[in-house]
């Protein structure tokens, strides 16, 4: 599939998001071969309030399996957000398909309160 088409897949998805929660932030996920990264966005102020990201230097000294560096990102993003006080926002899964390590991340984050 070429990258017009996941980009016209993403844009397609974020603005029936958008659409849908206007009063909500909004958790966007980046994933490549080897890591996972995701911000948690304010699009009215176009500001990035929290991110985190495997490809740290702390992160690259622990040999994880991809599924465990999801679960440890999603806790790690969760914990960052609940102190700053951010409980409702909507996952924008960009032109990834809800399976995977996509899926176990959302999971994670309901897990750790975060409200969908």
């Amino acid at each position: 599939m070429s990258k017009l088409n996941n980009k016209k897949r993403a844009m397609r998805i974020r603005k029936k998001l958008k659409n849908v929660s206007s009063n909500r932030y909004r958790v966007s996920i980046f994933r490549s071969a080897k890591n996972i990264s995701a911000q948690i966005i304010d699009d009215k102020s176009n500001k990035t309030l929290v991110s985190a990201t495997s490809v740290k230097k702390k992160n690259a000294d622990k040999k994880k399996k991809k599924g465990e560096l999801s679960v440890s990102i999603a806790e790690t993003l969760a914990k960052k957000a609940l102190e700053k006080k951010i409980k409702n926002v909507y996952f924008d899964r960009g032109s990834y398909r809800f399976h995977g390590r996509i899926k176990i991340f959302a999971e994670t984050l309901k897990k750790n309160g975060l409200n969908f």
